[in-house]
């Protein structure tokens, strides 16, 4: 008992260093974040902010100059589009990465990883290889410049990426249950509605929040296959900045971190409600 109580004393003591260590790389880590979206924010407020002022004595009240012309420059029309093409991009990828999957489970091993290896070159690619080489597909098939097009092409890599992730998912799912079901009589239709689905369901969803996060962000895939027509929000932002725009740029950016914070915290929420985190 004598020899232990010193030794509580020290683990005791490099517990609480521990704790304070953690603490201090948590506020350093988030200042690293919130500085960038900070920087952001005041522009947009401050329009008339100018380099190397970073408080403008003459423009004191916060300004919404910047929304309100974003809300004439069409810029919400430019968002419509891309959480459009999200939420298609993310249902579509998820059925086909879930088809190509459920089938890659049931192959030999080999044509598992080379299979696998065929899904994770859209997402290694450098995007402007893959853009080009999209590109000549979609003009050759007519679709080049239109909406669908951009759809085709966000396809590529996010169901490569989800192809990847479900391969992961199926490989711990249990089929035993689909087969219990078919043995008591139930249809194809049946076991996919009503065991399938449900017992994926969280999965499933976590795989269309991906899919239509990696469409959110895409710039090189939509200025190639779209040609400019097809004005996304990630594409105006660039063209603010090429412009020189600062204070509609950064306020577009705000715009696009949006979708990715609240599909984060949706996934947060749902870990913590499935009991993957504490």
């Amino acid at each position: 008992m004598r020899e232990s109580t010193p030794v509580r004393v020290a683990s005791s003591a490099r517990n609480t260093r521990n704790e304070w260590l953690s603490r201090v790389l948590l506020l350093v880590l988030a200042g690293v974040s919130l500085t960038p979206l900070f920087a952001l924010a005041l522009t947009a407020a401050r329009p008339s902010m100018r380099f190397p002022l970073l408080w403008n004595r003459d423009h004191v009240g916060l300004s919404g100059a910047a929304w309100s012309a974003l809300a004439s420059d069409g810029l919400w029309q430019s968002m419509g589009t891309s959480l459009l093409l999200a939420i298609a991009t993310g249902l579509t990828a998820s059925v086909l990465a879930y088809l190509a999957a459920r089938t890659l489970v049931r192959a030999s091993p080999l044509v598992r990883r080379l299979a696998a290896a065929a899904a994770f070159l859209p997402v290694i690619a450098p995007p402007i290889a893959l853009g080009v080489g999209i590109q000549v597909l979609a003009l050759r098939a007519g679709v080049g410049g239109t909406l669908s097009g951009v759809l085709l092409a966000h396809l590529v890599p996010a169901t490569g990426y989800l192809t990847l992730f479900l391969l992961g998912v199926l490989g711990a799912y249990d089929v035993g249950m689909e087969e219990q079901a078919r043995s008591l009589g139930a249809s194809r239709g049946q076991v996919l509605f009503r065991v399938t689905l449900p017992a994926l369901r969280p999965q499933l969803l976590v795989a269309v929040l991906l899919g239509a996060l990696v469409s959110w962000g895409q710039v090189v895939l939509t200025l190639l296959v779209g040609g400019g027509v097809v004005r996304t929000l990630p594409v105006e932002l660039l063209a603010y900045v090429r412009a020189g725009d600062d204070r509609l740029g950064a306020a577009a950016a705000l715009l696009l971190t949006l979708p990715p914070a609240i599909a984060l915290g949706a996934l947060q929420l749902g870990a913590r409600r499935t009991g993957a985190v504490s």
